[in-house]
């Protein structure tokens, strides 16, 4: 024979819906909080890296067409 009941409540199938939403929300924080800490991290990284390179204060790559007859155009604007 089988007993009473059957299963849980409608509350609570209700406050387990509300923990369940809460506990993604949580999750889902989380995950955005880690993710930006990893931007930013990546854009320090970036930026150090820059600055090690000299890729700063005019030093670095320059323009091959915008030079002053030193870049690939200057060679045959004689």
């Amino acid at each position: 024979m089988c007993l009473g009941g059957g299963g849980p409540s409608q509350a609570e199938k209700e406050t387990a819906v509300e923990q369940r939403v809460e506990a993604d929300l949580a999750e889902r924080e989380e995950v955005e909080k880690r993710a930006k800490k990893k931007r930013e991290d990546i854009s320090a990284a970036l930026e150090a890296r820059t600055e090690r390179r000299g890729m700063r204060g005019g030093r670095g790559r320059r323009s091959l067409f915008r030079a002053s007859n030193a870049g690939f155009l200057g060679r045959f604007n004689s």
